[in-house]
């Protein structure tokens, strides 16, 4: 572990890293090596986030194509502003902060509201949990994919139904499985507010679906 450290840090200086020896850094270490020259770093940034931001920004605003063009304007501004990139912060957070206020812009230009696509749902609301992650086993039987078709659709409609602000929240923590201190940074809001959105965002949530549980 001790060695692996080492050598990721020699790595962080030199410009002729091999693909391989790049995916031993960080992000951190990966933006020195965009800094100081070396090409490869950022495609492997792009690599690392690119099709989660691509579901994250789908999520909000329930256009597929439109969230492709999104994240490829996240890309963008990351790369032409990656310089100033403060790297005592998260770059996953940062690269988050844009994507939303991207996301956020799109919406703001429209008269409809988005559809978030979830694909199941948790019956407890547990800070320890990990983010909602909905899977199609194959060996399911056909009624139990029908039920969580319906089950799909209805966490559909109910998440398009909270207002903006508590559908930014509810996406970041119950599907990124963003931290508080994340979703506040990317949001713009103290922690207090975060947390007492989402609390809001899951009350109002389970008012919404539950007479379709029924």
């Amino acid at each position: 572990m001790v060695q692996a450290t080492a050598r990721a840090k020699q790595l962080t200086q030199q410009v002729t890293a091999t693909r391989a020896e790049l995916d031993l850094l960080d992000d951190s270490q990966l933006v020195q090596q965009h800094l100081i020259g070396n090409t490869r770093a950022f495609d492997l940034l792009v690599g690392r986030y690119q099709v989660r931001l691509l579901n994250f920004v789908y999520r909000i605003v329930g256009d597929r194509e439109r969230a492709e063009d999104l994240v490829q304007e996240a890309f963008i501004r990351v790369h032409r502003h990656l310089a100033r990139f403060d790297r005592s912060k998260k770059f996953s957070t940062w690269i988050y902060t844009i994507a939303s206020n991207l996301a956020k812009n799109e919406l703001r230009n429209r008269a409809r509201s988005p559809l978030v696509l979830f694909t199941a749902l948790t019956p407890h609301w547990d800070d320890d949990e990990r983010p909602l992650e909905f899977e199609d086993s194959e060996d399911a039987q056909p009624d139990e994919v029908y039920r969580r078709r319906h089950l799909r659709q209805a966490v559909e409609q109910s998440v398009a139904k909270l207002p903006a602000h508590h559908r930014d929240v509810f996406v970041l923590r119950e599907l990124e499985g963003r931290s508080y201190e994340e979703i506040a940074e990317i949001t713009h809001c103290n922690l207090g507010t975060v947390k007492s959105r989402l609390n809001r965002a899951r009350n109002a949530f389970a008012e919404i679906i539950e007479p379709e549980l029924r």
